[in-house]
């Protein structure tokens, strides 16, 4: 798979060789973290085009998701939280839309006309120069509608039926582009002597409504008994596909801790997430979790419950009757 880039300031920063650009006309110098953002960005993009040119379509999808989700995330971003002006926001949303529909010419089996990657390397010159970018923008695009990620519990806020949201899930236009929520998996850590690290493979979920779950992924993080995060979050990429009552993933995530560190009473939670096209958001549709003492190698299966999400675990309530779980394969490394 493609190489993930972390977001975080890096550990040394050579200011004699890293020159910080200045900002906008008449506006203010800006900032490191801005500048070492979009250096980030122009990693990423360069990244993602030279394995699409090489023929590693998987890897160059992969990286384009990466990037327009947070290219989208940017584009988003309340005014105070924000470096960039509104107009080059919208253009960081145009960016973030014409990678996603590459990522989908990739994924494509029909001959119909595509984006190209001539033209995404077109944009790649705007990308690194979009503080001072003033043209209009090469393609007739529009950012990717927004996407809220709800807070645990907040969509139990909005009036709505739930199964008549989900009702129609998977018809629309056959010109509608979906855009995919990219993941944010993590590599495995350092070994460590006598520490044990954990790999838990997602291989499915089952749910009786699977085939109408639009861009479902998981969510994964670990707590301890007050709700608090022990380890960065991770999300899957989207379901690789959806097949009779089964979401499948195939996909592995790892530990950003050793099991050994972890506090008593810690858990590893699995949300299961997906978009709601006629409310526009991200919404969370159930969970389930690992406690300490089922960390073991080989398949786990485990049960579901209802949203919200309830990290401390004290009201629990099953999801379904029906035997339904989420299918895990565990394995443990120790030097």
């Amino acid at each position: 798979m493609g190489e993930k880039w972390a977001w975080a300031v890096p550990r040394r920063v050579a200011v004699v060789a890293l020159a910080v650009p200045p900002g906008p006309v008449n506006g203010p110098a800006v900032s490191e973290v801005t500048w070492s953002l979009l250096q980030r960005w122009g990693a990423s993009f360069k990244r993602g085009a030279d394995f699409n040119s090489w023929g590693q379509l998987v890897e160059a999808t992969d990286e384009y998701q990466i990037l327009a989700r947070h290219l989208q995330k940017e584009a988003q971003a309340q005014h105070n939280n924000s470096e960039f002006t509104e107009e080059q926001k919208k253009t960081i949303g145009k960016t973030a839309t014409c990678l996603e529909l590459r990522s989908a010419a990739l994924q494509s089996t029909q001959s119909q006309e595509e984006f190209k990657l001539e033209d995404l390397k077109k944009l790649e010159p705007i990308l690194k120069n979009i503080l001072t970018y003033n043209k209009e923008f090469p393609f007739d695009v529009q950012p990717v509608p927004l996407r809220r990620i709800l807070a645990p519990g907040e969509e139990e806020n909005l009036e709505f039926e739930e199964d008549e949201e989900e009702g129609g899930a998977g018809a629309g236009s056959p010109d509608s582009f979906t855009a995919r929520v990219p993941g944010t998996l993590l590599p495995r850590l350092p070994t460590e002597p006598g520490m044990t690290l954990l790999t838990n493979r997602i291989e499915k979920i089952g749910l009786k409504d699977a085939g109408q779950c639009i861009d479902p992924y998981i969510t994964v993080s670990v707590k301890d008994l007050n709700g608090i995060d022990l380890t960065p979050v991770q999300d899957t990429p989207v379901a690789s596909r959806k097949e009779d009552t089964y979401v499948h993933f195939n996909v592995d995530i790892e530990l950003q801790k050793h099991v050994e560190k972890l506090t008593k009473g810690a858990a590893i939670f699995f949300e299961f997430k997906h978009y709601k096209p006629k409310k526009r958001f991200t919404s969370t549709k159930c969970f389930a979790f690992t406690e300490m003492d089922e960390i073991k190698p080989g398949p786990i299966i485990i049960e579901l419950y209802k949203k919200p999400t309830d990290f401390k675990r004290k009201k629990l309530q099953l999801l379904t009757k029906k035997p339904l779980y989420l299918h895990l394969h565990q394995t443990l490394h120790k030097e």
